[in-house]
């Protein structure tokens, strides 16, 4: 891990390399969370942090997401496909009309043939462009897609394995390169990553050093004239220890910082500097594992118990106010949060008794180990969050807790592998925070088709209930249908809860009071084009 005073010498650096035209410009220098920069292949990895800087600027979906309003979460929109609809003879399939007009930052067009191209990348293991780690991003997030095919130069078509009214939601996570941007860098991803390749996005990726930064560059040539950015160039920059970033945007070596420290908060604002929060669909929980074979999560009255043993408030407290309780996976804001049985909230007794009728007393403690990561996308601040919950349930419900510390790679990577898996050292629970913006997210962590390697239902959750709530939700045809389905699917996440629920985060970011013009969607993803620098 790097120090701040050799990455912040380096961002220094690439940025007088870039030449002396660079100092009248509009150069915008972000402090990402992650421990290095984001895959820059077009199929970034470091989860959705890396989603967030580098995809969405610079590569686009069929689909995207709408971040223009602060004040309702993100919808979808229209993108490379201006337009698509179900099947009506066959539900399973997806018509996406395409875009016309669109060239990819290489000058290449943008077609049906490079939709095909970009989806043989990820499920076709004999293609000439197929990509092993991108495929197993990808595969993960759209575990549902099923076969595709071209119809006409600008209309696709893509079948899914089950009828699902949420596809449009994972086709989000499809970004299209250029086919062009593999042939220039030899057929190897390798260096295809370090060209950097052509996207379609208003931003283009233009420098790469590894373990340093990224750097993006307005793409005046966007299909949408509309939304040509306001900057410049955006500069990247992984800095995974939120003082070193504090330091840095004190010290002006950047001018917007991810998850600053929440103590941090009141001499920052008091200094001048912008804070910015907003609620938004994501989740801090710890998931249970029910299916290893010493795992004590097989008991609901275990899983049940931990949820009210967690003084989510006193949290919520020691995060300067940068988070709210979380009850479910979805806040009881949320209208289809339902109605379960369990309102969980800060119930000692409560929780101990229950642990005590699963056999856990004070003479034979309930003890396990949770895999966490000193950083990463969404992780908000891990080690002293994790510290507190070990503390936590330690003093209120006599609880044991022990943690294997990793990496936040490491981490995504356990999450996808089998209960008794080397790579987890005898963990039964994980600690990866969470989108909980839609439907699609729900089926890949909850219904027992999506257990590893299919998907992220990593704690082998299956409830039948929820199983056939979920279903009346994927054929649904209308809205009221679909929104009741939801509800009742989401009452079984509380009442047979395969996750101990923690937090919600509230999406903090700290910027200089140059930085104009950025809405805080409800997001976890954001749009820089709107940013400008004053």
């Amino acid at each position: 891990m790097m120090r701040l005073g050799s990455l912040g010498g380096l961002a220094l650096a690439a940025l007088l390399a870039a030449g002396p035209a660079l100092a009248q410009q509009k150069v915008l220098r972000i402090a990402m969370t992650a421990a290095d920069v984001p895959t820059t292949s077009g199929a970034p990895n470091n989860g959705f942090e890396g989603v967030r800087f580098l995809g969405y600027p610079s590569f686009e979906g069929l689909v995207l997401w709408d971040l223009s309003r602060a004040d309702r979460p993100a919808t979808l929109r229209p993108g490379l496909a201006e337009r698509y609809e179900q099947d009506p003879a066959d539900p399973k399939t997806w018509v996406f009309h395409l875009r016309r007009g669109v060239k990819f930052h290489d000058g290449a067009e943008f077609n049906a043939d490079a939709v095909i191209w970009t989806l043989d990348r990820f499920w076709k293991n004999d293609s000439p462009q197929f990509d092993p780690a991108g495929s197993g991003i990808a595969r993960a997030r759209i575990p549902i897609l099923a076969s595709y095919r071209k119809i006409d130069d600008f209309t696709v078509s893509i079948t899914t394995t089950r009828v699902a009214s949420y596809f449009p939601y994972m086709a989000v996570y499809i970004l299209m390169i250029s086919p062009q941007s593999f042939e220039q860098g030899g057929r190897d991803w390798a260096k295809v990553a370090a060209l950097p390749p052509a996207g379609t996005g208003p931003f283009r990726l233009s420098r790469f050093t590894p373990r340093v930064s990224a750097e993006l560059s307005k793409n005046e040539g966007y299909w949408d004239q509309a939304r040509v950015p306001k900057l410049d160039r955006v500069l990247l920059l992984p800095i995974p220890e939120a003082n070193s970033r504090l330091a840095a945007l004190r010290s002006g070596q950047v001018d917007w910082v991810e998850v600053p420290p929440p103590d941090a908060i009141p001499s920052l604002k008091q200094a001048g500097f912008q804070v910015v929060t907003n609620s938004y669909p994501h989740v801090w929980p710890w998931f249970y594992q029910m299916g290893g074979n010493t795992s004590p999560f097989r008991d609901i009255r275990v899983r049940q118990g931990l949820n009210y043993c967690v003084d989510r408030a006193g949290l919520v407290q020691l995060l300067n106010g940068t988070a709210e309780p979380s009850v479910g996976w979805l806040k009881p804001s949320d209208p289809n949060f339902g109605n379960p049985q369990n309102r969980y909230a800060f119930d000692p007794a409560r929780g101990r008794a229950m642990l005590a009728e699963a056999g856990f007393t004070a003479q034979r403690p309930l003890r396990f180990k949770v895999m966490i990561s000193a950083s990463g996308s969404g992780q908000m601040l891990p080690l002293p969050m994790n510290e507190y919950m070990q503390q936590n349930l330690k003093e209120a419900c006599g609880v044991e807790v022990s943690f294997e510390v990793t990496e936040w790679n490491t981490l995504l990577t356990a999450v996808r592998q089998a209960p008794d898996a080397p790579i987890l050292n005898g963990s039964t629970s994980v600690n990866p925070s969470s989108p909980s913006s839609d439907p699609a997210v729900a089926a890949r962590y909850f219904l027992q088709a999506f257990v590893p390697p299919n998907g992220f239902n990593w704690g082998q959750w299956n409830d039948p209930q929820f199983e056939e709530a979920f279903a009346a939700l994927e054929v649904a045809r209308d809205e009221a249908t679909f929104n009741a389905a939801y509800a009742r699917a989401h009452e079984r996440l509380v009442d047979n809860p395969p996750w101990l629920y923690i937090v919600h985060d509230l999406n903090p970011r700290a910027m200089s009071r140059r930085v104009r013009g950025f809405v805080s969607a409800q997001s976890w993803f954001q749009d820089l084009v709107t940013v400008d620098l004053q």
